[in-house]
């Protein structure tokens, strides 16, 4: 499986324009795995890699550039091409991704690329990437559309992974259409887990696809599909699992990230000690700074199970829940069962959060202001993520403002009059509004919330309250969840509740 390391990894640099640097010892390498894969696996390769660099482009978009870059394997790596093929092909194709009106994947920082020339626009254009889509768009087939498409060329699927046509996610393909539902499925699972460590989502596919062309010829396809299912279960909730996590680590980068994993643990596991839920965020956003981009074949599998059982040593004496998943045989299972554990509750007795002036501005700043937000979170164990962030930035803020001020008591007092004061409010009431979503049917949430706000704004119109009814029934639906998408839920709870919270007679920030 090295060797398919190996070709992955020059794929990745065929796909990101072709580097001049080293041009022939890259162009032998690459033709060698182009004819050695073949050009149809060579193709669906390139529509995952470039399905997850465009996570937001169309299908168009995707298999544009795709044909594009199997023409120039196809041109240049064929025997008797011409020596400067692949350089001249290569920079053709970079000029074109320059053009306005080229049907490739758009990306906002294209033009500034484009400014660039030679080399530098190749390696500016190979360095763009869309951000990750933060909530699943992909919805699986079921059999019968799969089993019909597939017996529309069982040969030509059994040769070339290709399905034949049918509907695929909810888009019909036509006889004369030129998309293969094959391809479509790659494009949409892999824009989907665009985070997704690269060998997990190349595993995840191939079994997908292979799943497909046993079960559709099976005489009972039924039994074959949920057997094959079950098989891929754990295979396909990693890749999903491995993909937020990456996303996350993607967006926040490794200091934010192990900041969220400070929160979340708390708030699913208040009782541990502070000492080891940092040792454990600590490890949780390394293991992601391994191997979200590795192409290593089995790092996240084995970063992971490493990390559960630190888990369970350190967590399972404080927590039941996480006793009882720890007891679970199967490693992954374990990881799995942790994992989706939803908020505690409170822990009773939680230390004084405000901190010690004096320890705040100690050698150790960062770990006491770390421990802060612990404390928050063991007690506002449903408070939205979003929520404990701000509140993190600013303490982060207060310290290095106050710790450097001539009066470092009188300023703290101040600012946790000014600001911080305010944010404890807002948490309460996220808190708050949380927990009620948790401990309620959905139905019976939104109930209660309007009960609530005709209490409290006698004055509005019915249209107003079921406004902002919604508005927050839509948040809470998404983001009081442990492991919320966070750029998603990060403005939500910006626009949702700081700037609305004036209706609940909180300040609005």
């Amino acid at each position: 499986m090295k060797t398919a390391a190996l070709s992955i990894f020059l794929l990745v640099l065929t796909y990101s324009h072709a580097l001049e640097r080293g041009k022939d010892y890259f162009r032998d390498k690459v033709c060698q795995e182009f004819n050695a894969l073949g050009k149809d696996k060579f193709h669906s390769i390139s529509i995952v890699l470039n399905s997850r660099k465009y996570s937001n482009a169309t299908y168009e978009e995707v298999i544009n550039i795709v044909s594009e870059i199997v023409a120039l394997a196809e041109k240049c790596c064929v025997d008797g091409a011409d020596p400067d093929c692949y350089t001249t092909e290569a920079s053709a194709l970079s000029a074109k991704s320059c053009d306005p009106n080229n049907l490739f994947p758009k990306h906002p920082g294209t033009a500034a690329c484009c400014a660039e020339e030679g080399l530098d626009r190749k390696l500016c254009l190979a360095a763009l990437k869309h951000p990750p889509k933060e909530l699943f768009t992909y919805t699986e087939p079921q059999n019968d559309e799969l089993c019909e498409a597939f017996k529309k060329d069982p040969r030509g699927f059994a040769d070339r992974q290709v399905l034949g046509r049918g509907v695929i996610s909810g888009v019909s393909l036509t006889e004369d259409s030129h998309a293969e539902p094959t391809f479509w499925f790659l494009y949409e699972y892999s824009t989907d887990h665009s985070h997704t460590p690269l060998p997990l989502l190349l595993a995840s596919t191939t079994t997908y696809l292979s799943m497909v062309g046993t079960c559709c010829v099976h005489p009972q396809p039924t039994v074959c599909f949920l057997k094959e299912r079950l098989e891929r279960k754990s295979l396909q909730t990693l890749a999903r699992l491995s993909n937020k996590a990456c996303s996350r680590y993607a967006f926040f980068g490794k200091e934010k990230t192990t900041l969220s994993y400070l929160i979340t643990m708390t708030q699913r596991s208040p009782n541990a000690s502070f000492g080891d839920i940092l040792s454990l965020a600590e490890g949780a956003s390394e293991l992601l700074s391994k191997c979200c981009d590795s192409l290593e074949d089995d790092c996240i599998q084995r970063e992971v199970l490493a990390h559960t059982s630190n888990t369970c040593n350190k967590l399972s004496a404080h927590d039941q829940r996480i006793k009882t998943c720890c007891c679970e045989t199967n490693d992954l299972t374990k990881y799995l069962c942790i994992s989706s554990l939803p908020w505690a509750k409170p822990m009773a007795d939680v230390h004084d959060t405000k901190g010690n002036d004096d320890a705040l501005c100690g050698d150790n700043r960062q770990q006491k202001v770390y421990q802060n937000i612990h404390h928050l979170a063991q007690s506002f164990t449903h408070a939205p993520e979003a929520i404990l962030t701000t509140y993190y930035y600013a303490i982060h803020k207060m310290v290095n403002d106050c710790c450097s001020d001539a009066d470092v008591h009188a300023c703290f007092a101040l600012k946790r009059q000014e600001g911080i004061a305010e944010l404890h409010d807002l948490l309460s009431k996220g808190n708050a509004l949380c927990a009620d979503y948790t401990d309620h049917t959905f139905l019976e949430f939104k109930k209660r919330l309007r009960e609530n706000y005709h209490k409290l704004f006698t004055p509005a119109t019915e249209d107003d309250i079921s406004a902002m009814l919604e508005q927050r029934a839509a948040f809470a639906s998404t983001c009081c969840l442990l492991n919320a998408p966070p750029r998603y839920c990060g403005l939500k709870a910006r626009y949702d509740i700081i700037e609305t919270c004036t209706h609940d007679h909180c300040t609005k920030k």
